[in-house]
């Protein structure tokens, strides 16, 4: 892929009225908003795939509209400044890309964006525990030794030989 076409994790992309951009955890979104502008003069609403900005006077809409995903509602935050809001939406599922932030809005091409280095103590216990397996079987695979389900399964195999009241002569192991 050229250097060009790929999209770095936390460059910027286009909505209709804000810029946004990605990690695999999270969601930021940056909308401007009028000079002066306090937080007390917005309303803006988490649902686990829903979202709402507005300001409350006039009830001018900034952004609206059915979330890409699911997001962590209570790790969901927002700060404004003297000319945007800065949003933050924790990703439910922290293993893909969003293609855009709102249904129906902008898309950008997810196979091309390039995700900066991170190491196996950056992931959640569950998510580094499937990995290691997956490297620990694509490395037997590579010097022709089984792989951790067959490992298993030999394993298995062989605390039921101990039991002499079964017969598994006939027994085949894959």
């Amino acid at each position: 892929m050229s250097e060009e076409n790929k999209i770095r994790e936390f460059e910027f992309n286009k909505g209709p009225n804000y810029t946004w951009r990605q990690t695999l955890k999270d969601v930021e979104i940056v909308i401007p908003v009028k000079a002066g502008t306090r937080a007390r003069d917005l309303s803006i609403l988490f649902l686990n795939k829903k979202i709402k900005v507005a300001y409350k006077a006039g009830g001018d809409v900034l952004l609206e509209g059915e979330l890409y995903n699911k997001v962590r509602v209570d790790d969901c935050t927002w700060n404004i400044d003297d000319s945007s809001i800065v949003i933050f939406l924790e990703k439910f599922s922290t293993i893909e890309w969003w293609d855009c932030v709102v249904l129906g809005h902008p898309t950008i091409d997810v196979s091309k964006i390039e995700p900066e280095n991170s190491s196996l103590k950056d992931l959640d216990g569950e998510t580094r525990s499937m990995v290691e397996k997956m490297m620990f079987d694509q490395k037997q695979r590579m010097m022709n030794l089984p792989d951790s389900e067959t490992l298993s399964k030999q394993e298995a195999f062989e605390k039921f030989k101990k039991h002499p009241e079964m017969d598994f002569s006939q027994a085949k192991m894959p």
